[in-house]
């Protein structure tokens, strides 16, 4: 009966953990596909060399660029959320295992779990602020220089080809280390906000680093482009979670590198 009885507050605990993830997924998902849909061709701008600027780097009429940054940032994060929690979820589990052996109390597990959550997606704004930042120099650029707004087509190919070859670097097999390593190494970890915070922000550095090739391709591909986010999502979630994440992570560079090198080609026989 004692048995019983002490178990049953650690299933609603984990009942509710797998619950709220669930939740936030569906509720990023959606939330992700309804700016995708409001970002509509109509929201693009046709530019010189046969291609068209989405205006998630433009400001609109009356917007200030603080507004126009917020706005890109909080896309950026529902966008994040939503890619990123199916690979985060099992090591955030796996964080609560740890804790949990070190005898913390289930009261404790939560608001710790959601610590080490706010910091893995602090780096992932982080990292956005600095997207948009480069991506609204970049469209200056591109409306101001002709020239350089034609050879964008080609450099998005040469993008896609340099992340696929990155795929077969001792640096990203490190990080990609790093993202699917158990927290504690079979240790406890101890139950304090610091501890939670570090680890969050640690898990977020490495799955950056180890995204990032992946990351470039959704940024020249289209960042509101769903196809492009599905794809780069299921890539990002099948090399950090399944067997042999390192052979799984060099597949998915040659596929890369081939549809690299076919883009590029494409364009070039357009002339």
């Amino acid at each position: 009966m004692s048995t019983l009885i002490v178990s049953r507050p650690a299933y609603r605990s984990q009942r509710a953990f797998f619950v709220v993830s669930a939740l936030l997924f569906a509720a990023s998902a959606a939330a992700t596909i309804v700016w995708c849909a409001s970002m509509s061709a109509a929201n693009r701008m046709p530019m010189p060399g046969g291609w068209e600027m989405s205006m998630a780097w433009v400001r609109m009429c009356g917007q200030t660029w603080t507004s126009a940054a917020a706005s890109f940032i909080g896309m950026w994060d529902v966008m994040m959320a939503a890619m990123m929690l199916p690979s985060l979820v099992p090591m955030l589990w796996r964080y609560r295992r740890a804790v949990a052996a070190g005898c913390a109390s289930e009261t404790r597990l939560a608001p710790l779990t959601a610590l080490a959550g706010i910091g893995y997606f602090c780096v992932w704004t982080a990292l956005g602020a600095a997207v948009y930042a480069a991506g609204v120099a970049l469209a200056e650029l591109e409306m101001q220089a002709p020239v350089a707004a034609r050879i964008v087509p080609v450099s998005a190919g040469a993008v896609v080809l340099i992340a696929g070859a990155l795929q077969f670097t001792e640096w990203k097999a490190r990080h990609l280390a790093s993202c699917r390593e158990a927290p504690g190494h079979g240790r406890t970890l101890p139950a304090d906000a610091a501890t939670a915070w570090r680890f969050g922000l640690r898990l977020g550095l490495h799955c950056s680093y180890s995204c990032a090739g992946l990351t470039a391709i959704l940024l020249v591909i289209g960042v509101m482009d769903l196809r492009a986010m599905t794809m780069v999502m299921a890539a990002i979630t099948v090399e950090r979670l399944a067997p042999g994440g390192e052979h799984v992570a060099r597949g998915i560079g040659g596929v890369t590198v081939a549809a690299g090198l076919l883009l590029i080609m494409r364009i070039v026989a357009l002339g």
